[in-house]
């Protein structure tokens, strides 16, 4: 079981460290996993702290915004205790990464560091080139968690990496998952069909794939997209259809050309962070005990969300 008390790790570290007297010996320190709360469409226990920077991997270069678990909460605080899962996440076409900061802020809550990256942001972006963008993302994660005074020296499981996004960038999620090993899971908000073809990168996916949708979607409607792209995938997957939902009901605000739904924005969002933060943790193998809120009655007899898997 996952389930801790966040406000023990401080002192239990400490006490760890008081007993240490090999400077090596804190690399032994067993992590800190995510702390885990009674409902996964509310707040995590670790407080919220993000940081601006400039992500360089894997010959890319890009502005990015990380959300992380702090040791307190705020623009550029310690990263909290104990080793952390990795998530990029894409935006959607010329979205700004700001209008997804409450579902940003809310995977650090639950202990994932979060990497979002602004680029591909203009009117002709590169469906090939953001999909490279997210996995340098991890890669850069990869190289800070070995980096002497790095922010994430020592603080990011590099065994437990996911690829997440909305629209395109849901879309560039799957073409990344498709081109990187080090992926374990993969979860999409109303992806979009790419070129190349998200659907086909679905095909190639041997790990973890989740599909959420909005029936109400006019923009990447969920027939013509996520159901291709799930029909394609073969197990272990999942189909989320939020009824109701719409596609600008995955960002905290909707601009020019932005449809609505029969449900709110709130109500959307709630649903969308419970099903994909109970997928995360438990496709990444940190809570086995949300099994039935992903494969079993729990998931298939949630209100306001239609389900469809291949376990």
């Amino acid at each position: 079981m996952l389930r801790t008390l966040l406000r023990a790790v401080p002192a239990i570290m400490l006490a760890v460290a008081a007993t240490l007297t090999a400077p090596t010996a804190l690399a032994a320190t067993p992590a800190a996993p995510p702390a885990v709360a009674a409902d996964p469409a509310a707040p995590g226990a670790f407080p919220v702290a993000y940081t601006d920077l400039t992500v360089s991997a894997s010959g890319r270069s890009y502005s990015a915004r990380v959300w992380y678990p702090g040791a307190s909460a705020g623009a550029n605080a310690p990263v909290a205790p104990g080793l952390h899962p990795g998530l990029a996440f894409g935006h959607g076409f010329f979205q700004d990464i700001s209008k997804y900061e409450s579902t940003l802020r809310h995977y650090a809550s639950w202990g994932f560091i979060t990497v979002t990256p602004k680029s591909q942001g203009g009117i002709s972006p590169s469906h090939s080139g953001f999909a490279d963008d997210l996995n340098a993302a991890l890669t850069w994660l990869t190289a800070q968690n070995s980096t002497t005074g790095s922010r994430f020296a020592g603080a990011v499981d590099t065994s437990r990496y996911a690829l997440s996004g909305h629209s395109m960038g849901g879309g560039a999620a799957l073409l990344a998952a498709s081109r990187n090993a080090a992926v374990k899971s993969v979860s999409t908000l109303a992806a979009a069909e790419t070129n190349p073809s998200a659907v086909s990168a679905s095909a190639a996916l041997a790990i973890p794939a989740q599909y959420v949708g909005g029936s109400k979607d006019t923009i990447a409607g969920v027939e013509n997209n996520q159901r291709k792209m799930y029909n394609a995938k073969p197990s272990p997957t999942q189909l989320r259809v939020i009824t109701g939902g719409f596609h600008c009901g995955f960002v905290d605000n909707s601009g020019f050309g932005c449809d609505s739904g029969s449900i709110s924005r709130a109500e959307q969002q709630r649903l969308t962070r419970a099903v994909t933060t109970t997928y995360l943790l438990y496709t990444l193998g940190l809570d086995s005990s949300l099994r039935d809120q992903v494969w079993g009655a729990a998931a298939q007899n949630l209100p306001g969300v239609v389900y469809a898997a291949k376990p």
